[in-house]
């Protein structure tokens, strides 16, 4: 009787154990797979957040020849990117903007200008006659792209990425020639206000470190 008892006992508790390892086995799957499903997720974002992050590179543009152009054709430089115009009091900036370009070209750096004619109609002509007198009067030889709009609604994607709510320096354009600092990583360093002069010496520096590092 107590040896039956017993035997009995002992083969509930063999059950009662196996049931409990195959439920700990049952566990460990599962942890395993919910690991390899977190792991793959999280890796995947990083792969999505690394794919989004956001440069210059990204955008395209028209010139002022009418050709379409990448922004990644500039990756590698050191950039100053510039909404001009033709008839504003700080028009005289374009001399100074050709300083630097010609200046600095030869370490990997260029100035990019944008006309635009948002601020007192002070860019009025086509891209024909943009050309003609930055050329005629400045000896332009740095890229200069076709008209765009740099605030409002019909805001250029690339001043978006300048100026918007999630840009490095956040803000609506506030006149003609204000200037942005790009890495050779395509991404903005310095923003300069319209009265900056190009040749400032602050200017000056920022170009020099951002050369330095490239």
């Amino acid at each position: 009787m107590w040896l039956f008892a017993a035997a009995n006992f002992s083969s509930l508790n063999i059950k009662i154990w196996s049931g409990e390892i195959a439920c700990l086995i049952n566990l460990i799957i599962y942890q395993e797979r919910m690991m390899r499903n977190t792991i793959s997720v999280f890796g995947l974002s990083l792969l999505i957040g690394c794919s989004t992050s956001k440069n210059i590179y990204q955008f395209s543009a028209t010139t002022i020849d009418s050709e379409e152009r990448s922004l990644s054709d500039y990756k590698g430089q050191v950039l100053l990117v510039v909404n001009v115009a033709s008839e504003c009091g700080l028009t005289p900036q374009y001399a100074e903007l050709q300083q630097l370009h010609e200046r600095f070209a030869s370490q990997g750096f260029a100035v990019v200008g944008f006309p635009c004619n948002q601020f007192g109609g002070q860019e009025p002509g086509s891209a024909e006659e943009i050309k003609k007198f930055c050329t005629v009067n400045y000896g332009i030889t740095f890229p200069l792209f076709n008209k765009i709009e740099v605030n409002g609604d019909s805001r250029h994607k690339l001043y978006d990425y300048l100026a918007g709510s999630d840009a490095s320096f956040p803000g609506d354009i506030s006149w003609n020639f204000e200037k942005f600092l790009i890495a050779s990583s395509g991404e903005v360093i310095h923003r300069f206000e319209p009265s900056t002069s190009p040749i400032q010496q602050e200017v000056i520096e920022a170009i020099e470190t951002a050369l330095r590092t490239k």
